[in-house]
C-alpha cells in the first residue's frame, strides 16, 4: 500500500498498533472503568431496544437539543369550489381556515433513571453473566416504564374530543382547525358487559364472545376510517396477553356435542381462514408475537393501563399518573402511529461513579423522554362495562366524554390538566 508524503513521514506496516484493552486498564489498573462502562452501557441500550414495544409504533423524534418539537396539523387545506375571477383566496377563519397550525409536544420535566450500587465491581467485570443480568434488568426497567407511558397515551387518545369541544360534557362548538366534530372521532368499542353470575366486564374473564367483538371492532374501525378519509396504512390492535390468547384460540372446541368436534381454529394457520395464524402446536407465548386480521396487526402488551392506579404507583410526570381501576376495564386499543408522538433527547446516558469512602460503585442509566397526542381521531379504546343499561347514560359509559370524566375525576383532574390541556394548537 502506498503512502503520500516524504519517506520520513511514511508509516511502515509495523507502525500500526493493535487497539485493545491491556491489563493496565483492567480492574487492578489505573483505569478500572474502561471495561465496565462501555460494555455495561451498550448492554443496557440493547436490552432497552429488545424489550420496548410501543416506541417503534408511534411517531418518534430524537432531539439533539431544545425542549420541544412542533408537529404540523394536517387536513387544513382550504377549498373554493368555484373560484371566480378577481376573487382573492385566503382570509378564512375558524374551521374553514387554511392556515397551518401545529401541535407542540414537550419533553418531560425530569429524566427517568435506573440505578444500582455494588461493593464488588471486580467480580462483576470478570464474571460476565452477572453484569449482563444487571444490564438486562436496568434496560428492561427503563423500557417497561416507557412502554407504560406510551400505552397510556394511546388509551388517553381514545378519550379525547376535537379541539374546542369539552372533554367532560361532550358538547361545544368545535374550534378544530381541521373542521372535525364529535362524530368524526370513534367512540369506545364496548366488547364486553356484565352478565348475570359472571363479571365479563373484566379482562381476566375474557370470553370467546368478547374476542369476537374485538374482531368486529377492528372491522368497524376500518369502515370508520374509510368513511372519514383517514389513513389505514399501519393499523395496530393492542390487547392484554389474556385477551390475545383468547383471540388466538378462537374456534378451538371447548365442548363436545354428540362426541363430535366440528370446530376449526380461526388463527390456527388453516387454509380455510387464510393462514392468519400459526399451527396450534406453536405457543405464540412471546410478547413480540402477533396475529393478522383484515390488515390489522394484533399485538399483546402487559403494560396497558386497565386496572392500574398510577396515582399510587407513579410512572413519570404528573400527567402520566392516572387511575384506571374504576368504571370500566381496558381490553385494548386500536391505533395508528400518527396518533401519538414520542420525543427522546440525546438517547441514553450512562454514568458510573466510584465512591472510595464507601467502597462502592454507583451506576445510573437515565434518559429524557416526552409524549404528546396529535391525532386522537385515529385511536379507539376497547372497554368492558360494569353496567347493562339499555340507554346511553353515564352509568353505561360508552362515549369518549363519559370515559374521560371517570378517569379525570378519579385522578384529581390530572387528565384534564395533563394530556387534555397539552392537546391544543401551538
Amino acid at each position: 500500500m502506498a503512502f503520500s508524503g516524504s519517506a520520513a513521514n511514511q508509516l511502515a506496516a509495523g507502525d500500526f498498533t493493535l487497539p485493545r484493552t491491556g491489563l493496565a486498564d483492567g480492574p487492578d489498573g489505573t483505569n478500572p472503568n474502561k471495561i465496565w462502562l462501555p460494555l455495561w452501557s451498550g448492554e443496557v441500550i440493547h436490552a432497552y431496544d429488545q424489550y420496548n414495544v410501543f416506541e417503534n409504533l408511534v411517531t418518534t423524534k430524537a432531539l439533539t437539543g431544545g425542549f420541544s418539537w412542533e408537529f404540523p396539523i394536517t387536513g387544513t387545506v382550504g377549498l373554493d369550489a368555484s373560484w371566480n375571477a378577481g376573487e382573492e383566496l385566503g382570509g378564512y377563519s375558524g374551521a374553514a381556515s387554511a392556515t397551518s397550525n401545529s401541535f407542540k409536544v414537550n419533553l418531560d420535566r425530569r429524566p427517568m433513571a435506573t440505578y444500582f450500587e455494588t461493593d464488588n465491581v471486580d467480580a462483576l467485570i470478570t464474571q460476565w453473566d452477572y453484569r449482563s443480568e444487571l444490564a438486562r434488568q436496568a434496560g428492561q426497567t427503563l423500557s417497561n416504564t416507557r412502554d407504560r407511558q406510551l400505552a397510556e397515551a394511546i388509551c388517553v387518545a381514545g378519550l379525547l374530543a376535537p379541539l374546542g369541544v369539552s372533554h367532560t360534557a361532550g358538547t361545544g362548538t368545535t374550534a378544530d382547525p381541521r373542521g372535525l366534530a364529535l362524530v368524526d372521532f370513534p367512540a369506545p368499542a364496548v366488547v364486553s358487559e356484565v352478565a348475570t353470575g359472571a363479571n365479563q366486564a373484566a379482562v381476566v374473564n375474557c370470553t370467546e364472545l368478547s374476542a369476537l367483538n374485538i374482531l368486529k371492532a377492528i372491522e368497524d374501525y376500518f369502515v370508520f376510517m374509510q368513511e372519514h378519509d383517514y389513513p389505514t396504512n399501519n393499523v395496530y390492535c393492542v390487547v392484554t396477553p389474556k385477551v390475545f390468547q383468547v383471540i388466538r384460540a378462537l374456534g378451538i372446541p371447548r365442548s363436545v356435542t354428540n362426541n363430535i368436534v366440528a370446530s376449526t381454529p380461526i388463527f390456527g394457520a388453516a387454509s380455510d381462514f387464510g393462514g392468519v395464524g400459526s399451527p396450534i402446536s406453536m405457543g405464540m407465548n412471546m410478547l413480540n408475537d402477533s396475529l393478522e386480521y383484515m390488515g390489522c396487526r394484533i399485538i399483546k402488551s402487559n403494560h396497558l393501563p386497565g386496572g392500574k392506579d398510577y396515582v399510587a404507583s407513579e410512572i413519570g410526570s404528573l400527567k402520566y399518573n392516572l387511575k384506571w381501576d374504576t368504571g370500566f376495564d381496558v381490553f385494548g386499543a386500536i391505533f395508528q402511529p400518527e396518533a401519538v408522538a414520542g420525543l427522546s433527547l440525546m438517547g441514553m446516558k450512562v454514568d458510573t461513579v466510584q465512591d472510595v469512602r464507601r467502597n462502592t460503585q454507583f451506576t445510573v442509566a437515565s434518559m429524557m423522554k416526552g409524549t404528546g397526542i396529535i391525532r386522537p381521531e385515529l385511536c379507539q379504546i376497547l372497554i368492558g362495562l360494569n353496567s347493562t343499561a339499555a340507554v346511553d347514560t353515564k352509568a353505561e359509559v360508552d362515549t369518549r366524554s363519559e370515559c374521560f370524566s371517570i378517569i379525570n375525576t378519579a385522578s384529581s383532574s390530572n387528565l384534564a390538566n395533563g394530556f387534555g390541556s397539552e392537546y391544543a394548537t401551538a
